[in-house]
């Protein structure tokens, strides 16, 4: 699908990161972009930047989904492209010791189900909730495409490490979903694809040690360093643009394989 000024998209979690990086790449080929995200603030300053629009949204309800949608598509038509980057990434073991006394303690149900909320359960209503209008617009290629959607899973997925249970079981129903709902709106002409990456420089590492992030660095094989967002957003692109790739997930992560811990 040959990406041009006439296409709406939006991006969650467009505020920072993975989702800010994609915002940018898109707003610089001329699409209109919508940025669904939590900080106003941030989002607001973003969407000045690029000449797009910030929208406040909580994936995690459905009122909120519904009032963003609505105002993007008011400004800029029904969207073509979403690209889903809204998540958290807790750490907490299964069973933990209190450090003041020593307590054993499971890991507390509201925190796990809090993380499946926003990464799985977030993902799959914006899927759905713009596939429907994805579904209604005239295709732009001779295939019958009408539309792109692309999630973000992550390598934990995969190998998931200690103390994440909760995000890992997350981000493995992300990467789990993309082959039936693929199969799923595939006579509607939506593609979707889910990206995996490894070790990103994101907001989360912004205040890391610099011992551990060079351990970090160094435990990918090649390149050994950070991804970068415009790395991310490259491969969003990529995806957009060639109709073959429908129902997979893809490893973006140098080669890493995380270990236990």
């Amino acid at each position: 699908m040959k990406i041009d000024g006439s296409m709406a998209a939006v991006v969650t979690g467009g505020a920072s990161g993975l989702g800010e990086a994609t915002a940018r790449m898109l707003a610089a080929l001329g699409v209109k972009v919508a940025l669904f995200d939590m900080n106003a603030a941030r989002g607001e300053a973003i969407a000045a930047e690029i000449g797009g629009l910030f929208c406040a949204c909580d994936v995690t309800d459905d009122a909120s989904v519904d009032a963003a949608l609505a105002k993007a598509r008011a400004a800029h038509g029904a969207e073509r492209l979403v690209v889903n980057c809204a998540g958290i990434a807790p750490g907490k073991r299964v069973v933990a010791r209190k450090r003041d006394t020593g307590e054993l303690v499971a890991h507390d149900m509201a925190g796990f189900e809090k993380t499946v909320a926003v990464n799985l359960f977030g993902t799959f209503r914006m899927i759905a909730k713009t596939a429907v209008s994805m579904a209604a617009l005239a295709p732009v290629t001779a295939d019958g495409s009408r539309g792109v959607i692309v999630t973000t899973a992550s390598v934990a997925a995969e190998d998931g490490q200690i103390g994440q249970a909760a995000y890992a079981a997350s981000k493995g129903g992300v990467a789990a979903m993309t082959l039936p709902v693929a199969r799923d709106l595939a006579s509607s002409g939506i593609r979707v694809v889910s990206i995996l990456p490894g070790l990103f420089e994101t907001p989360m590492f912004a205040s890391i040690a610099d011992d551990y992030r060079k351990a970090l660095e160094q435990s990918v094989p090649h390149p050994s360093r950070l991804g970068r967002p415009a790395e991310y957003a490259m491969l969003v692109r990529s995806i957009i643009e060639n109709d073959m790739l429908n129902g997979v997930t893809i490893r973006l992560d140098g080669a890493v394989r995380l270990a236990p811990k």
